[in-house]
């Protein structure tokens, strides 16, 4: 009986899949209600850790990469999480949100980044919002990108003189909304030719200027194993641009839930050489974590092997 009950409320999820406000006549996006509810509805996030090798200022640095993917309601309006969806269904649109954090040291002193995704489940447009900090001992930077009427209203607010604050309209499609599609299905992840708005937190490493680039997306077969996955069981996704200096590789599971064994992005360097910074999971735990604040649960670190 509980099943049934819990595949009628799928069914009418499914079937009351609001309007999006970028976009006049969206289309539902191709999910497996079944699976994806049966996972992603179980009332906790998804807590991914991973050995990070981070380049900057042309050094290899060790650190610490997070991944944490979770459902949530979201406004179409404020492109804020709702405090109260059920008194507000008609604003309430279905997200899956990714938290990335990365964390290494340069020299004397430390580097903290965060990116965070939010990409309907049930209407097949891109991320609806996407945003990305960097704090270091030198200053702090914040960029965001709202999606409204196809496009993306960009700010950029930088210590830096020479970018300073910023507003400005991309037409393409985040690079960053890749990961969340692939967690969503990644036959939905646009291959061939794409313009793509580069990574936001490789853009805080660069400083290059915000815009549109041309990239190559495709989806193959790994070729060698990652994580405790052999390599018959992963593929890989991969972004090549034309001329941003930067390729992206990530590793996936070729089943549902597609989970992310590791990364790799490589900017290449004058003479044919290549930094490629990498990220290999070592440990994932499926926790309602917004509730586990107090001292006594400082030992699920352990578990995630989190220093």
């Amino acid at each position: 009986m509980k099943n049934l009950l819990y595949l009628l409320l799928l069914v009418g999820i499914a079937s009351c899949k609001p309007t999006d406000a970028t976009t006049s006549n969206p289309t539902p996006r191709s999910i497996n209600d079944a699976a994806f509810g049966a996972y992603w509805y179980q009332g906790k996030a998804e807590l991914n850790a991973y050995a990070l090798e981070q380049y900057r200022y042309g050094e290899k640095r060790d650190g610490e990469a997070v991944l944490i993917f979770v459902t949530e309601d979201f406004s179409r309006e404020k492109q804020v999480k709702l405090d109260n969806p059920q008194a507000s269904e008609q604003d309430a649109q279905k997200v899956l949100k990714l938290n990335l954090t990365k964390k290494f040291v340069t020299g004397i002193y430390p580097y903290s980044m965060m990116l965070s995704v939010f990409t309907p489940v049930y209407d097949s447009i891109p991320a609806v919002k996407v945003t990305a900090s960097s704090q270091e001992w030198c200053g702090q930077t914040y960029t965001q990108l709202n999606r409204s009427h196809g496009k993306y209203k960009a700010q950029l607010f930088s210590y830096f003189e020479q970018e300073s604050d910023q507003e400005l309209t991309l037409d393409a499609i985040p690079e960053d909304n890749l990961w969340t599609l692939l967690r969503l299905d990644p036959g939905q992840v646009p291959t061939g030719e794409v313009k793509l708005i580069p990574a936001l937190l490789d853009q805080r490493l660069t400083h290059a200027p915000l815009a549109a680039e041309e990239a190559f997306v495709s989806l193959a077969a790994a070729q060698d194993s990652m994580a405790g996955f052999a390599a018959a069981d992963l593929r890989v996704l991969d972004v090549k641009y034309k001329t941003y200096p930067r390729e992206l590789r990530i590793f996936y599971t070729a089943a549902f839930p597609y989970e992310i064994a590791g990364w790799e992005e490589v900017k290449p360097l004058e003479g044919g050489k290549r930094e490629v910074s990498r990220a290999v999971r070592k440990s994932k735990l499926l926790s309602d974590y917004w509730t586990k604040n107090k001292t006594e649960f400082e030992p699920l670190r352990q578990e995630l092997h989190l220093k």
